[in-house]
C-alpha cells in the first residue's frame, strides 16, 4: 500500500482527497496546510507520495518540490491545483515533480500513472 501526504491549505480539499485516495487503496499518513509544515511532515512521516497543492499560503508547491529534490531524498511529488495545468507546465518539470493532476480529476489511477 502506497503512503501519501496531502498538502493543501483548504481543509475541505484535504478531507475529500483523503476519502478518495483511501477508497482507492492508498494509505494517507498525514496532512499539511502549508509548505513549511509539509517539509517538516515529510521528514517525519517519510511518505512515498506527496500530493502537493501549487498555491500555498507561505511557499508555493514548486518551491517545496525544489527544496525536497535538492537533498536527493524526495518522495514522488504530484502537484495539484484548481488552475489549468498549462499555467504551471514550465515549472512542473523544473521543480522535480513527477507531474500534475488537476484537482477536479484527482484519482488513484491518475497518481499511479505518474509515480509507478
Amino acid at each position: 500500500m502506497t503512503t501519501v501526504l496531502i498538502v493543501d491549505d483548504h481543509p475541505t480539499f484535504r478531507a475529500t482527497a483523503r476519502t478518495l485516495l483511501e477508497a482507492e487503496g492508498y494509505d494517507v499518513i498525514g496532512e499539511a496546510e502549508d509548505g513549511e509544515s509539509a517539509i517538516a511532515a515529510i521528514g517525519q512521516l517519510k511518505p512515498e507520495v506527496v500530493l502537493l497543492d501549487v498555491q500555498l499560503p507561505d511557499i508555493d508547491g514548486f518551491e517545496v518540490s525544489m527544496r525536497l529534490n535538492a537533498n536527493g531524498h524526495a518522495p514522488a511529488i504530484v502537484l495539484t491545483s484548481s488552475r489549468d495545468w498549462s499555467d504551471c507546465a514550465p515549472c512542473i518539470a523544473a521543480c522535480g515533480a513527477r507531474g500534475f493532476v488537476p484537482k477536479g480529476e484527482l484519482s488513484g489511477a491518475a497518481i499511479a500513472a505518474l509515480v509507478e
